[in-house]
C-alpha cells in the first residue's frame, strides 16, 4: 500500500512538473487551448453585448444585409461591404448622427468582403477582383458608377473565396486568395483520401498576394506571390508598430471525420488552433502540410502527408510559427490594430480579433462568437488573450448549439477612437466606446 501511494505521489510530482516545464517554455499566448480569458469586471451594455467594465456597446444600425468588412472615414462616414448585394448594392455608407446611422448611399452590384481606405481612394473587393472609388477632400465617393478595376480574374471556386484586403504605406495592396480546400486531398474532405503531391492549389491560392495599389487591370502575372501556406485568411491588419502584416488563418477541419483511426471527436474538435501569423514577404506557413498544436505548442505533420497527430511537422524549420494561437474552429473574420486614444492604456497597439464562431465542434459545445483582445508589446503578442466583447450569440444556449443570432465579422476603428463590429447574420452595426 504504502509503495502505492509513493508510486500516486511521484507520478503526480512528474506530471506537475512537465506541465510546468511545457508552459514556461512556450509564449503565454501560444499555450492558449480552450479555456475562455474574461476579463474579472464586466458590464452588461443595453445592447446586449458584455464587456470590460467602462466599455459601452450601442448598435446603431440594424437589418442591413450580410455586413462584412468595415471602413471609417475621418469624417466619420462608414462604408460596409456585403457579403451579397441587398436590393441590387453591395457597398453601403452610413452617416453617424445622435447615436444611429443612416444609409446615405449605396452602390457597386457585386458579393464580396473586403473594404479600406487609402490615399483617397476607398477599396472594395468581390470575390475575384478589387476596385477603387476616388474620394473628394470630404471622403465621399465621387462617382460611384465608375471603380476602377486594380485586380481582376482571381481564382474562385466557391471555397473560401473571400478576398480580404489591406494596404502598406509603401504603395502596395495584399490580397487573401483562400484555398479551395480543406487539406489538399486528392478527394477533399473524403474519408482517407491522402494530400496532393505538392499541392497545385498553392499556384494561385493558399496564400497572400502582393500588388501595386495604384496600377489598374492587374492579374495574377502583375502580382507577387507575397506569403504561402495559409489556408484561408479573412482577418487582416497592417501593424504600424513594426511595419509587418499580420493575419488570422482559419485552421482545417475534419481530422476525425477523414483519419477516424488517428483522431477522436475530441480532438477533432479542439484541433487546430487558429493562428495569428507575423508575415514577411517570402514566408510560409506550412498548409497542408503541417497543423499547429496547441496543446504540444508545435508543428504537426498533417495526416494526409504522413502525420499521425505526433509527428513533427517541421524539422528543418521551414515554416514560420504563429505568432499566437487560439482554441480551434473559431473562424477569425476581423482583425485590427487598435491606435487610439479613448480606451485605457493596456489597449494602445493591440490587436482585437472577431471570431465569427464554430459551426464543426460537435460532439463539444460549439463556441466563439465573440470578440477578443490580445496584448501587444514591441510589435509582438504579449501575454494572454481575453474576451473583450461577447453576447452577439443571445445565449450561452444559442453559443453551444452553433445558433447564434448575430456573428462578429468585420472591425474598424473611428476617428474618436472607438471600434465598429459588423455582424454578418442579421446586419447589426455596433459602436464600442470607452468612457471612465
Amino acid at each position: 500500500m504504502k509503495n502505492r501511494s509513493f508510486n500516486f505521489v511521484l507520478a503526480a510530482t512528474v506530471l506537475a512538473g512537465s506541465i510546468l516545464f511545457n508552459a514556461c517554455k512556450s509564449n503565454e499566448s501560444k499555450t492558449t487551448a480552450d479555456s475562455t480569458n474574461t476579463a474579472s469586471d464586466t458590464t452588461k451594455s443595453p445592447s446586449g453585448l458584455t464587456l470590460p467594465a467602462g466599455f459601452n456597446a450601442a448598435i446603431i444600425a440594424e437589418n442591413l444585409g450580410g455586413t462584412r468588412h468595415i471602413a471609417v472615414s475621418p469624417q466619420g462616414d462608414i462604408f460596409i461591404k456585403l457579403g451579397k448585394p441587398k436590393d441590387g448594392k453591395g457597398v453601403l455608407v452610413l452617416h453617424e448622427n445622435n447615436g444611429k446611422a443612416d444609409v446615405k448611399n449605396s452602390f457597386g452590384d457585386y458579393e464580396g468582403t473586403g473594404t479600406y481606405i487609402k490615399n483617397g481612394y476607398l477599396y472594395t473587393s468581390s470575390n475575384e477582383d478589387v476596385y477603387r472609388y476616388k474620394l473628394n477632400d470630404k471622403n465621399e465617393v465621387i462617382d460611384a458608377t465608375k471603380p476602377e478595376t486594380i485586380v481582376k480574374g482571381l481564382i474562385n471556386r466557391k471555397q473560401h473565396e473571400a478576398k480580404a484586403i489591406v494596404l502598406d504605406d509603401a504603395g502596395n495592396l495584399y490580397v487573401n486568395i483562400g484555398a479551395y480546400s480543406n487539406s489538399c486531398q486528392i478527394k477533399d474532405r473524403e474519408k482517407g483520401s491522402l494530400g496532393q503531391p505538392g499541392c497545385p492549389i498553392l499556384d494561385s491560392a493558399g496564400g497572400i498576394w502582393q500588388f501595386k495599389a495604384d496600377k489598374l487591370n492587374q492579374t495574377y502575372k502583375d502580382g507577387v506571390r507575397y506569403a504561402t501556406g495559409l489556408r484561408n485568411v479573412v482577418g487582416m491588419d497592417w501593424n504600424k508598430q513594426d511595419n509587418q502584416l499580420f493575419v488570422m488563418q482559419h485552421g482545417r477541419d475534419a481530422l476525425h471525420d477523414i483519419f477516424p483511426d488517428m483522431f477522436d471527436t475530441k480532438q477533432s474538435a479542439n484541433l487546430p488552433a487558429e493562428c495569428m501569423y507575423a508575415i514577411k514577404k517570402g514566408d510560409n506557413a506550412g498548409w497542408p502540410y503541417i497543423y499547429y498544436d496547441q496543446y504540444q505548442t508545435k508543428k504537426i505533420l498533417a495526416p494526409e502527408y504522413g502525420g499521425d497527430g505526433k509527428k513533427d511537422g517541421d524539422p528543418t524549420n521551414k515554416y514560420i510559427s504563429p505568432a499566437a494561437a487560439y482554441p480551434a474552429h473559431l473562424a477569425p473574420n476581423g482583425l485590427l490594430f487598435y491606435t487610439g486614444n479613448q480606451f485605457p492604456e493596456k489597449y494602445k497597439n493591440g490587436a482585437f480579433i472577431a471570431f465569427h464562431g464554430s459551426w464543426n465542434r460537435a460532439p463539444e459545445p460549439q463556441a466563439g462568437y465573440y470578440v477578443v483582445f490580445q496584448p501587444f508589446k514591441d510589435g509582438k503578442p504579449d501575454g494572454k488573450w481575453e474576451v473583450f466583447a461577447d453576447g452577439f450569440s443571445g445565449s450561452a444556449a444559442n453559443t453551444a448549439k452553433g445558433s447564434a443570432e448575430r456573428r462578429p465579422c468585420g472591425l474598424a476603428q473611428g476617428p474618436d477612437g472607438s471600434i465598429y463590429v459588423t455582424d454578418d447574420s442579421k446586419g447589426t452595426i455596433y459602436k464600442i466606446s470607452y468612457k471612465k
